[in-house]
């Protein structure tokens, strides 16, 4: 029998309330629907790409109806948009996954709705998919025909660290450390950080392109431009390390754009979508008929760290993935390339030999 305290009973082992009401959200302070949805999920930390597709799938919902607001719709409406994605637009189900977590945000955290039918109502099954994977000398010609020495340099790291291409084109000069032969990834999916090898073969073309950047940069600390974008609180926190080289980009745009959520004008680091078209063209010069894009880089990375020999553990922590299940989707490609599996029909007398 616990002691008991000032006459109330036994004591509990925890003082926790049964229900907390700081877990609760604070209200919203815009007037538009959809600037609220974007004002919450700001506030849960969610990603820009996340917020873009929240507010996509959520315009596209109310228009689809007829503009009526979905405080006045219900599980039924989702449910018959949600259809209608499935059905008449032949969506994948991890697209319509994301249109389905968009909407329950929408009703749940921006709307506080919290009815049965957002617990009950179906959602997709999403099936693993095999990746594209590369050989080794489709990469080198691929690699050899990317036109442009900044985008030769993002391709060829891509493949030598397997970063994504987010995280490579928000590298900062403070990130790359030449003599620790790494790379750190600061807030990587999932707001994880971690180190990743620094390929010697890159050492010379990263000085290069971090000398490019330095004049980029000292043009603008003598134009009196605004520093880089900052994470989270730190630009209030440190007034002038926007302004620094070292939180400069490694992979800064050639030109000053307006930032979508603060409205500063400044510079941002290369857009992901000008590399995708450089990739693109250097897969079709290759003349590589495989579906690949810019992330094929990084399957390419894994398949080929597993076909050398290491182990899969380090694969895991150099990509990043919190459960090596998802890792272990390289080795299903192992399985099957490479001769791993000889088919019968090799077997039989007089098959032709390459």
């Amino acid at each position: 029998m616990l002691p008991s305290v000032s006459g109330l009973g036994p004591a509990r082992k925890t003082l926790r309330p049964a229900s907390n009401p700081a877990n609760k959200l604070p209200p919203l302070q815009s007037a538009k629907l959809l600037d609220k949805l974007r004002e919450r999920v700001r506030y849960l930390h969610y990603s820009r790409r996340t917020e873009e597709a929240y507010v996509f799938w959520c315009r596209a919902f109310i228009r689809w109806h007829g503009l009526r607001h979905p405080a006045d719709m219900g599980g039924a409406e989702v449910e018959a948009f949600l259809s209608y994605l499935a059905a008449d637009r032949g969506l994948a189900p991890s697209t319509h996954k994301q249109a389905l977590s968009a909407l329950l945000f929408l009703f749940g955290k921006v709307l506080g709705v919290s009815l049965p039918w957002m617990s009950e109502i179906g959602r997709p099954q999403v099936q693993r998919r095999l990746p594209v994977v590369l050989a080794v000398d489709e990469v080198g010609a691929l690699l050899a025909q990317v036109q442009g020495a900044e985008h030769r340099l993002l391709a060829r790291l891509l493949y030598g660290t397997g970063l994504r291409i987010t995280e490579a084109l928000q590298l900062r000069v403070k990130d790359v450390d030449f003599s620790q032969r790494a790379l750190f990834v600061r807030a990587g999916k999932g707001g994880k950080d971690r180190v990743v090898m620094l390929p010697q073969a890159l050492h010379a073309e990263l000085h290069e392109q971090l000398g490019l950047a330095r004049r980029v940069w000292a043009a603008d600390v003598e134009a009196g431009q605004a520093g880089v974008e900052m994470p989270h609180a730190l630009e209030r926190k440190y007034p002038r390390a926007g302004a620094s080289w070292s939180w400069f980009w490694v992979f800064p745009q050639d030109h000053l754009s307006t930032d979508p959520r603060s409205g500063v004008f400044r510079r941002h680091h290369l857009y992901d979508q000008t590399f995708q078209r450089a990739f693109k063209r250097a897969l079709s010069a290759a003349g590589i008929a495989k579906p690949a894009t810019p992330h094929t880089l990084r399957h390419c990375f894994a398949t080929h760290l597993l076909q050398g020999g290491s182990d899969i553990r380090t694969v895991q922590e150099l990509l990043g993935h919190s459960d090596v299940g998802t890792t272990m989707i390289y080795t299903h490609v192992l399985k099957m390339s490479g001769g791993a599996v000889r088919s019968p029909l090799d077997a039989l007398p007089g098959q032709p030999v390459n």
